[in-house]
């Protein structure tokens, strides 16, 4: 069995409003550090500069239903899943990002990966908290 975490963080706005917002690709550069650079569509892809280079980024969940999981496809062409989703906790929501130790990869590299997440979802919550989303969310 492989060794994994799970992230996250209350957000004080509806499951529907918050998985509207995270799950629509042209936001991942407001709250997704490795991919602050930007994104953009072509032929129907999403390709983003991130830190390793330009990468794919497809949302394979219901993202209406808060399965906002996504596979990401590095420019080697390995691809892998991030599985993410967005709770229910009464009129709020919980936003949780499951973290899997990729093989080879060693502890400190674990915990960078594990803090970057944390602070991007750290960074969604404020975004979408403090009205910064240029859209009316609940």
């Amino acid at each position: 069995m492989s060794e994994f975490r799970h992230l996250s963080v209350p957000i004080a706005l509806s499951p529907r409003a918050v998985a509207s917002f995270a799950g629509n690709p042209v936001n991942l550069p407001r709250w997704a550090s490795g991919l602050a650079a930007g994104i953009r569509e072509e032929g129907g892809r999403w390709l983003a500069d991130s830190p390793m280079g330009f990468v794919e980024v497809r949302f394979v969940g219901d993202t209406a239903a808060g399965i906002l999981d996504h596979e990401v496809t590095l420019p080697d062409g390995t691809a892998f899943l991030n599985q993410f989703r967005i709770l229910a906790d009464g009129p709020h929501s919980l936003a949780v990002f499951h973290l899997r130790r990729a093989e080879g990869v060693d502890d400190a590299a674990f915990e960078a990966d594990a803090a970057t997440i944390q602070s991007d979802l750290e960074t969604l919550k404020r975004v979408l908290e403090g009205g910064e989303t240029g859209q009316g969310v609940e």
